[in-house]
């Protein structure tokens, strides 16, 4: 009897780390890719003021997790440009939190200090969700800044951001021109009419250290 009292209490604490590694697994989704390519930034640039190095800002852990700086000002970015997609990235604040983006539709024109032209959702400390066309981009739906205003912002819908430390998610649905934004699962904003309303994707550097994994993105007809 004592021999398999100790055996059961062997096999449960064997058993238990599996099933909270299991408990927090994220199934890839369905003809995703990775934007991360785990290994370099292969597919990716920076913009920067003072100009930097990728390496020099980001890096990869061992567990495939991008560690970011976050400074000097900028952005990395993809080098390729989507238009209707799927995008799903999980980030945490490693310290204190602070301020940070997710940019889609970035394209060539004119700048807003360091920020191009582009659609931003915040992942901002306590505004995690708002959208704020940036550089003169535009969308249908009204801001909920007054005019003038800056920076120019329609808010989240409600309040949806996980503690200090734990890993949030975003997934941004873009499709000719409308976007869709949750947060940890809920819907944020939503926005139709969007000019530009394609370029690349990016993440933005402003002044905080952060961590981003499972960047995938999909795309759509």
């Amino acid at each position: 009897m004592r021999q398999l009292s100790r055996f059961l209490k062997s096999f449960q604490l064997s058993v238990l780390p599996v099933a909270s590694i299991l408990s927090v697994m994220v199934i890839p989704v369905a003809n995703a890719d990775e934007l991360f390519n785990g290994r370099d930034f292969k597919g990716w640039e920076i913009q920067t003021t003072p100009a930097s190095k990728i390496e020099e800002v980001f890096s990869i852990t061992a567990d495939g997790v991008i560690a970011s700086a976050g400074k000097p000002s900028g952005y990395i970015a993809t080098t390729e440009n989507y238009k209707n997609f799927s995008l799903h990235a999980e980030w945490r604040w490693t310290a204190a939190p602070g301020n940070g983006g997710v940019l889609i539709h970035i394209s060539s024109g004119p700048k807003d200090k360091v920020w191009p032209l582009s659609l931003q959702i915040q992942t901002k400390y306590k505004n995690v969700g708002d959208l704020l066309p940036m550089a003169g981009a535009s969308f249908a739906e009204p801001l909920t800044t007054a005019k003038g205003v800056y920076p120019p912002i329609k808010a989240k819908l409600a309040d949806s951001e996980k503690p200090v430390g734990e890993w949030n998610s975003c997934d941004i649905l873009a499709k000719d021109g409308s976007v869709e934004v949750k947060i940890n699962g809920i819907v944020q904003n939503k926005i139709s009419k969007s000019s530009p309303d394609s370029g690349h994707i990016g993440f933005q550097l402003e002044g905080t250290a952060y961590e981003l994994r499972n960047v995938r993105i999909q795309k759509l007809d």
